[in-house]
Formats: structure tokens, C-alpha cells, sequence
């Protein structure tokens, strides 16, 4: 078991096509090996602009299978050659018109070890993803792949403190969160940092509560009405900050995580052990009358 392997989080403004994406993201892709990065997140739907600002059909066209689709087909032959593992959230065509907000989560050999679903789905104006994603069906997931072992929730999952526990009793030691958020103009003056800190905030807690590191990738930059804030992170178990973006510039991300200091935190705050599933049954019900 590797005392620690460091990471990389690929930040960019995204492309019209995912094709023009692709090629665009594989040269941070070796960017970020270069740097000596071994697992590589990539932001939520990369292969695509935020489409879900409206509802238009015309957007399923964008979807791609996960297993025989063009991009992962490109990053499994990136993967291989550069010993990286590679998260690749993109917009998934299942079949029978149904659709996923999805994560591929590629081996540092090219296989393609699974795949994570999103599973909460919100609906907002500008956020309009409920019209497009079916809600995830392959639960919460972790792998054990050659450099980590590393579990994966997206974007608006990150509010919710049950899929970073249940993904860490998987076998998470990293939480990876790709995500596209940002601000509405009319918010921005008045709820902005406000927003920014519980996104950020609410993360470095799962890690606390998990004994996990956590890589929130997020995407930069301008899309019609929402600004993107960038800011991808990583934190400890700790939920202290060890690398930050900036909320405005493309940028390839590295941070190292001592996973050996990782173990030790669990053992002297040991969160996992001192649960009492036997009073949590009510965490299935809406709410508790």
C-alpha cells in the first residue's frame, strides 16, 4: 500500500464540440504527468459546455456511449501510455434515449475500471438538468486502481453527507468531485462568497467526517448568464486546504496526499467505528414526522 501519490485537477473554459475538448484537455493531461500527477480529474461534463441552462433536444446529440465513445477511447489510449488513471466525466448516451450525468474512471493501464452516476440531479434556473440526466442507478462506488484507492459523486452530490460516507465505506481514501458551478448575475453582489464557502466548506467537512482527501474540480470562465468560479481544490482529512486554482485562469492542479497520515487519522479519529447504524434507519425515510 503507497504511503502517498499525488494528484492533478485539469481547470479549463470548455470548447463548442467535445471533440475540439478532447484535444484540447489531453495536452494538461500530460501536463499534469509531467508533473508527476498519478491521478488525473478531469471537470463534470468536460467533453461539453454547460448545456443545461436550457431545455433544448437538440443537446442529446452531445451524449456518447461510455464503453465505444470517441473521448473515452482517447483517454484510455492516453491513460495507458503515460501510467495515469484518468477521470472523465462526460454526458452519456445509455441507449433507448436515456441519459447520464457520468464519470469513467480509467485505469493507469486503459481499462476502464467503471463507471459513477451521477446520482442527484438538481433543477434550478440555469441548471436545468433534471430534463436531461436520468437519475444515477449504480449506487456509490469505489476502485482500487494502480495508483489509489479513489471513489467518485458529482457536482450537486457534494451537498449531500450520505454519498461521501457511503462512497468512503466503499473504499474511498480520496473523494473525487467534478463539477460545474458558479454564479447568476443577479447573485453574485449580494450571495457570491457566501456561496463559494458553503461549496467549499461542505466538502472539506465530508473529508473530516470520512478521514478522506477530497478533489473538488470545477470548471472556469463564462458560459452565457453563469460565471463559472473556478477554485478547484484539494483538501485533507484534516479539511485543510493543500492546493487551490484561481477562480479565473485555466490551470492544471497538483497536490500531494499523504495517504499514510491519511491511515493515522482514521486510527485516532475513528468515525467509522463509532457510528450507530443501529439508530440511522430513519436516514431512509424524507423526513421524520
Amino acid at each position: 500500500m503507497a504511503d502517498s501519490v499525488r494528484i492533478g485537477l485539469i481547470q479549463l473554459t470548455a470548447e463548442e464540440t467535445p471533440a475540439a475538448n478532447v484535444r484540447k484537455t489531453l495536452p494538461r493531461i500530460e501536463e499534469a504527468a509531467a508533473k508527476g500527477a498519478k491521478i488525473i480529474g478531469l471537470q463534470e461534463m468536460f467533453t461539453t459546455r454547460y448545456f443545461c441552462v436550457e431545455q433544448d433536444p437538440r443537446h442529446f446529440d452531445l451524449a456518447e456511449p461510455i464503453e465505444t465513445g470517441p473521448s473515452v477511447t482517447e483517454l484510455r489510449k492516453a491513460a495507458a501510455r503515460l501510467g495515469v488513471v484518468i477521470i472523465a466525466p462526460l454526458f452519456e448516451a445509455r441507449g433507448s434515449e436515456v441519459y447520464h450525468n457520468t464519470a469513467a474512471v480509467i485505469d493507469a493501464d486503459g481499462t476502464v475500471l467503471g463507471k459513477y452516476r451521477k446520482m442527484h440531479i438538481p433543477q434550478d434556473p440555469g441548471f436545468e438538468e433534471k430534463f436531461y440526466f436520468t437519475p444515477g442507478d449504480l449506487g456509490f462506488r469505489a476502485w482500487k486502481t494502480a495508483h489509489g484507492d479513489i471513489g467518485v459523486l458529482i457536482c450537486w452530490d457534494q451537498w449531500y453527507p450520505e454519498a461521501a460516507r457511503l462512497t468512503a465505506m466503499a473504499g474511498a481514501d480520496i473523494l473525487f468531485y467534478p463539477t460545474a458551478i458558479g454564479w447568476l448575475p443577479e447573485e453574485r453582489a449580494t450571495l457570491g462568497v457566501a456561496q463559494h464557502n458553503a461549496w467549499e466548506t461542505v466538502q472539506r467537512g465530508h473529508g473530516v467526517a470520512n478521514g478522506c482527501y477530497v478533489a473538488a474540480t470545477n470548471r472556469v470562465g463564462a458560459e452565457g448568464r453563469t460565471l463559472f468560479w473556478g477554485q478547484s481544490f484539494v483538501s485533507d482529512p484534516y479539511g485543510m486546504v493543500v492546493a487551490k486554482a484561481s477562480a479565473d485562469r485555466e490551470e492544471v492542479l497538483v497536490a500531494d496526499c499523504d495517504l499514510a497520515r491519511q491511515r493515522e487519522f482514521r486510527r485516532i479519529w475513528p468515525f467509522l467505528r463509532d457510528r450507530r447504524i443501529d439508530a440511522f434507519g430513519d436516514l431512509t425515510r424524507r423526513l421524520r414526522d
